[in-house]
């Protein structure tokens, strides 16, 4: 797949009105990939690359006076933007965001001024449209200072809608938005979108926390003894399961109604009211221990407020000075929290071979 850019002018045509006589083609923007959508949900590593190489793109037949839409060249966002114009005519414009989406790139500078000067440079946008107006979504607008770029390019912006779906009515209003089009909403179908790629990036490193557990539970004066590194720690693997769900699923659909504003406080919250019940089965899944039992049950309180945490990058709830604050006052504690859950362990250990 091509597109009209700077990086082969060689090879790259210049509009369809270049000045030059030549009547030029621009490709359209890419087909709508739903099998790809499924797996940029349940893979961060395919989701890191699912981009769209940056350039000028056309939706159904544009003309001179086609509105010229921006947006990242993340493929979630561009399919997207297809899907809603799918009746309409329009370019567009696709920046390089490094296949990050609108919304992160802007907070990262790469959604910005100088890769949109740029891209409407290379494009030569100035001989495909004969208006000087360009449409950019609302949640780029952090990233981008639409005077330099007016200044440097000749082009004005406009801030279309949040969702690209209110894209089609924004044009048909005169490119005026309604107070919902403004509005950043975040209901449950949307918390639960993501819950898939962190359930999974969650488990993946669980699975190495599985096996550090079993050595640990394996390890005996003697050795370590394999029949007791499963059967002593399937209970507390179970346990462990249950918190990468409560973090990962069971916290984004709770999220409006958790108290306090700190994801890092909201999961801790999230993670006593699950995990202290296990106390309920308190021989069977801690052999009546009360060190083993503390440990578990601190570590899993931390896991599961860390995997809330992670959260943040996801929601409307907050931005990147909040998330850095957060992180400030969380981390030690759940660098604490662990080595506490650690000595616990080996005290319970100990006690075990008779030390204690």
């Amino acid at each position: 797949m091509t597109s009209l850019d700077c990086n082969k002018p060689e090879t790259k045509s210049c509009g369809c009105s270049s000045g030059s006589g030549k009547k030029m083609l621009i490709p359209a923007i890419p087909p709508v990939d739903k099998w790809g959508h499924i797996k940029c949900r349940i893979s961060d590593k395919f989701r890191m690359n699912y981009a769209v190489e940056p350039g000028l793109y056309s939706i159904g037949n544009p003309g001179e006076s086609s509105p010229v839409l921006v947006t990242a060249n993340y493929r979630l966002a561009c399919d997207h933007l297809r899907k809603a114009m799918e009746k309409s005519s329009a370019w567009v414009l696709v920046i390089d965001t490094k296949g990050i989406n609108v919304w992160c790139a802007a907070g990262k500078g790469t959604f910005g001024t100088s890769e949109l000067i740029n891209r409407i440079n290379c494009t030569k946008l100035d001989t495909i449209v004969k208006h000087r107006s360009l449409i950019l979504p609302q949640l780029g607008a952090p990233g981008v200072s639409a005077h330099k770029v007016t200044k440097a390019t000749g082009f004005s912006i406009s801030y279309g809608p949040i969702l690209a779906n209110d894209i089609p009515a924004y044009l048909e209003a005169g490119k005026e938005a309604t107070a919902d089009m403004r509005t950043i909403k975040f209901p449950l179908r949307d918390r639960m979108i993501l819950t898939p790629i962190e359930f999974f990036a969650a488990l993946r490193k669980y699975v190495w926390l599985i096996l550090g557990l079993m050595v640990f539970m394996g390890i005996e004066s003697s050795g370590i003894l394999i029949k007791p590194a499963f059967v002593n720690s399937w209970p507390l693997i179970i346990s462990g399961l249950i918190s990468v769900i409560t973090g990962s699923v069971l916290f984004p659909v709770l999220l409006p109604f958790i108290p306090f504003r700190s994801f890092a406080l909201k999961g801790m919250i999230l993670g006593i009211i699950v995990i202290i019940p296990s106390l309920l089965f308190y021989d069977k899944i801690y052999y009546g221990n009360p060190f083993l039992a503390s440990a578990s049950i601190l570590f899993n309180i931390t896991l599961i407020s860390f995997i809330a945490l992670n959260f943040t990058g996801s929601t409307p709830f907050t931005n990147i000075s909040g998330v850095k604050r957060e992180m400030k006052f969380s981390v030690p504690v759940y660098i604490s929290m662990c080595i506490i859950s650690s000595i616990l362990l080996i005290i319970f250990k100990l006690q075990k071979w008779g030390v204690v």
